[in-house]
């Protein structure tokens, strides 16, 4: 049996260069992922199984700054906003997980000034 090729996704990671040493800042997140929510029926009848990203975690340095469950009722493509306050460099984990093993993840080095 061939393994099913993993979902195309593309991530958007916008406020990276706003960020002020000690100061606040709102990061916005992307993620663009084939989501289904698991009512919709196929041409044949047959239910179109759930496919959802049902957890986000953005971690500065492996220290969980911000967390998100995500269930049916979200968007195809789950946008989402938070704040973010970094003292000093250090690098940002942004991570989705979801149904059917589904797993993403994206980092990047922070300088804030």
């Amino acid at each position: 049996m061939a393994d099913t090729p993993a979902p195309r996704v593309r991530t958007l990671i916008h406020g990276l260069d706003s960020l002020r040493r000690g100061q606040p800042a709102e990061l916005r997140v992307t993620l663009a992922h084939p989501m289904e929510n698991g009512l919709r029926h196929d041409g044949y009848g047959n239910v179109v199984p759930r496919n959802i990203v049902t957890r986000f975690e953005c971690r500065l340095d492996g220290q969980l700054v911000f967390g998100a469950d995500l269930y049916s009722a979200i968007a195809a493509n789950p946008y989402l906003a938070f704040w973010l306050r970094a003292d000093g460099p250090g690098t940002l984990s942004f991570e989705w997980t979801g149904d059917w093993g589904f797993q993403h993840r994206e980092t990047r080095a922070i300088t804030p000034a």
